[in-house]
């Protein structure tokens, strides 16, 4: 046996020393929270997927934007990934956290100044590592998401208080759900917030496969946490790529304007909606997404 975990460790040890330095440092960054793998060379981007998905989300878009070198970020509790550190509390801030660890641990060895772009509760981690390290990342990209998503489930002047009960409720709700239960709600959403059939089994998949729990409480956090005070302290180029919810009782004009206003305080923003498609503009606009990230990445 002790033999056995020697040659293991050789072997990783060599694995590692033939890889670049930084993913060599990459495969030994250890983290509760978080798990990263790289893909292909160029400059640096992390990819942070949204609530109850996987890196598959952005399969197509390292495909067909190779040159650069991806960061996937997968977070514990989602897509059959064990909860770890997630376990219990809140789950986007400390994840935040870790991906800006992740940057520090890295650039001494070779990590260039990401871009970091994140999707769903992906984007408000990214928004909450532009704002919070303002020095760690070169650009931004938000894929559809609101800093204040409890903004959506209230009345004008909703704050982050008010909404608490709400969410209080939602959050006993989705714990007291049945398997059954949770099965046919999953799947209702993911048909609202994915037009592309072809790819809902792969949501669906990723968030069955999730823990219930961890994806209750990252929800109930995203609902509760207002990172609108915060976009001030964004000093990077930020693009955010949004929608029309399927079902959303909002004309594209009236969504324009929720998004201008969100956003008013980031110093450099662009803001565009992505007409004919949900929540998965990576799945239902392909051609348009990676040629938005594109011109966004040059």
């Amino acid at each position: 046996m002790i033999l056995r975990r020697h040659l293991l460790k050789t072997v990783l040890a060599l694995s590692c020393a033939a890889l670049s330095p930084v993913a060599a440092w990459a495969a030994a960054f250890s983290s509760e929270r978080i798990s990263v793998k790289i893909e292909g060379e160029g400059s640096d981007v992390i990819l942070v997927p949204g609530l109850g998905s996987s890196p598959r989300v952005w399969t197509e878009l390292v495909k067909a934007v190779p040159g650069y070198r991806y960061h996937l970020v997968q977070v514990s509790g989602f897509a059959g990934q064990p909860a770890g550190g997630n376990t219990e509390g809140a789950v986007a801030a400390p994840v935040a956290e870790e991906v800006a660890r992740y940057i520090a641990q890295l650039v001494p060895h070779g990590l260039q100044k990401p871009v970091l772009i994140g999707h769903s509760m992906g984007g408000s981690i990214g928004m909450m590592v532009a704002a919070r390290h303002p020095q760690s990342i070169s650009k931004l990209m938000v894929v559809d998401m609101f800093p204040f998503l409890g903004a959506m489930f209230g009345p004008p002047g909703t704050t982050a208080q008010s909404i608490k009960p709400m969410a209080d409720d939602i959050l006993a709700k989705l714990r007291a759900a049945t398997p059954e239960g949770r099965a046919q709600r999953t799947g209702a959403t993911i048909n609202s917030m994915v037009n592309n059939v072809a790819m809902r089994p792969v949501a669906l998949d990723d968030a069955l496969k999730s823990d219930p729990d961890v994806s209750a409480r990252a929800y109930h956090e995203l609902i509760t946490t207002d990172l609108m005070p915060e976009l001030k302290n964004i000093v990077v180029p930020t693009s955010v790529l949004y929608v029309v919810p399927n079902g959303a009782p909002v004309t594209p004009e009236q969504m324009d304007g929720f998004y201008k206003m969100a956003y008013s305080s980031v110093k450099d923003i662009q803001l565009k909606r992505i007409p004919a498609s949900a929540h998965f503009i990576m799945w239902d606009q392909p051609e348009q997404f990676q040629a938005e990230v594109k011109g966004f990445l040059k």
